[in-house]
């Protein structure tokens, strides 16, 4: 690795965050904030052990960066105050109870924010915390986890906030007003749910047919005239899922996605990581729930449909290979 930066100079006064979660993205956006002066503690069990011994290590392009946590928990419950906000980066899985898992450290003023994958996912959590603001956080990112407290972050990094269902709030522009301190862009939008759905735009396709087409990266997906129409026609159906559901798209974002693509440096998707690692996939965050809106508002939606049923016979093959039921709360 290069010369690390540190961080812990951290702000006496700058907001409590406790990161549930020190996968890829919990992990990267955890250092981030604490780069910025956040006081950071973390919620983690698989790498528990290493993270103790030794924090997090993060390589990228921007600079490789040692993150020491200011806490380091097995429990959200074992924090011992009210942090300011909650940072949820856990995979969105059904077996997964959010609202529980971080239950014991939120405090009346804590701000719950979910930078997670796919759409209409932040209901359960709003539901249980009535009176707390909910935070939806969108990660335009190519990062991953390597192995235990170790992160490569290859490409991008924006982060887009808002307040859910919509509007701004003064939590969510202290949140996004640190990140930019760290090197990492962050816009606030006060139509969170919008952004969702744009975003599902590049997640519905890339991720499952990284997996169904035998475990290949964008630029393979790419490569091929059929399988960029395959594409296309996912990005379309989304498109009208969102219209339906209120949340109409520029017409353009289906040729800029592509073309975005094609211009990044071959990636695997999230999906296709978990795959190959035999860890759950987040089929009903990224297609399930997209299909199911599609369903409620009759919209026709038969290639996002082929993709949730074949997806859920892999998902369920691969769950069946794995030798230890995973943890309650996924990193």
């Amino acid at each position: 690795m290069e010369t690390e930066k540190s961080t812990k100079n951290i702000d006496p006064a700058g907001p409590s965050i406790l990161v549930v979660g020190t996968g890829a993205i919990g992990s990267f956006y955890g250092g981030k904030l604490a780069q910025a002066g956040a006081r950071v503690s973390v919620v983690c069990r698989s790498d528990y052990e290493t993270i103790k011994a030794h924090g997090i290590r993060v390589a990228s392009p921007l600079g490789d960066f040692h993150f020491q946590p200011e806490k380091i928990l097995h429990e959200a419950s074992e924090y011992g105050a009210v942090p300011d906000y909650i940072l949820v980066g856990m995979k969105v899985l059904p077996e997964v109870n959010t609202a529980e898992i971080i239950r014991g450290a939120v405090g009346p003023e804590t701000a719950i924010v979910l930078i997670q994958n796919g759409v209409e996912i932040e209901e359960p959590v709003a539901l249980a915390f009535p009176h707390n603001e909910i935070v939806s956080g969108l990660a335009y990112i190519a990062v991953s986890r390597t192995a235990p407290g170790e992160i490569l972050h290859q490409q991008y990094g924006r982060l887009t906030l808002g307040l859910y269902p919509s509007g701004d709030s003064a939590k969510v522009q202290r949140l996004a007003c640190l990140l930019p301190a760290s090197g990492i862009p962050c816009e606030v939008t006060s139509e969170v749910v919008s952004a969702r759905w744009q975003k599902l735009v590049w997640n519905a396709p890339f991720n499952p047919i990284s997996v169904l087409g035998g475990a290949v990266d964008t630029r393979v997906i790419l490569s091929s005239e059929e399988s960029v129409d395959l594409v296309r026609k996912v990005m379309e159906e989304v498109c009208l899922a969102a219209k339906a559901a209120g949340h109409e798209l520029p017409p353009s974002v289906v040729q800029q996605n592509i073309d975005g693509t094609k211009a990044m440096k071959p990636y695997k998707p999230s999906m296709l990581l978990d795959y190959e690692g035999k860890r759950p996939m987040e089929v009903e965050a990224i297609l399930g729930n997209a299909v199911r809106a599609a369903r409620r508002l009759s919209v026709p939606v038969p290639h996002l449909e082929t993709l949730y049923a074949l997806l859920q016979l892999v998902d369920e093959g691969n769950r069946s290979r794995v030798s230890e039921a995973p943890c309650h709360h996924p990193d």
